[in-house]
């Protein structure tokens, strides 16, 4: 059996990363699926989707603050960005956080360790955002 479902969010600034795993675990519950996988995929360009620690708020500062060194806005070291939007630091972040995630499901939970969630990664925000949810099982 395989179940779809979207949801949206809305992000309050340019870059944020929001803790999403009680959602996606709320599909998950409704969908009656016991054992299988659970993919979530963003449709966009210059938002991404991982798994981290969600129990100290400090590790996604952390990601947010690297992220900003590693890709700045503009561009950095004597190089600009040719995007005409202004936004190319934002589309590079997307391609390393990455558009999808996939998490197995046992007896209807979601299989993540004891630290981990599922995070949406906002970098060209405040935007009204899609999430997709893909559940495949029995």
């Amino acid at each position: 059996m395989i179940i779809f479902n979207e949801f949206k969010v809305k992000t309050p600034e340019r870059e944020v990363i929001l803790d999403i795993t009680g959602e996606i675990s709320n599909i998950i519950r409704e969908s009656n699926i016991k054992e299988g996988v659970c993919r979530v995929f963003i449709p966009h360009t210059t938002a991404g989707i991982t798994i981290n620690e969600n129990a100290d708020p400090s590790v996604i500062k952390d990601i947010s603050s690297y992220l900003n060194k590693l890709v700045p806005k503009g561009g950095g070291l004597g190089y600009s960005f040719k995007h005409g939007e202004g936004n190319s630091d934002a589309h590079i972040k997307c391609t390393l956080t990455g558009h999808s995630v996939d998490v197995l499901i046992h007896e209807k939970r979601m299989m993540l360790g004891t630290w981990q969630g599922i995070m949406f990664a906002e970098y060209d925000g405040p935007r009204n955002r899609r999430v997709m949810v893909q559940i495949q099982g029995e």
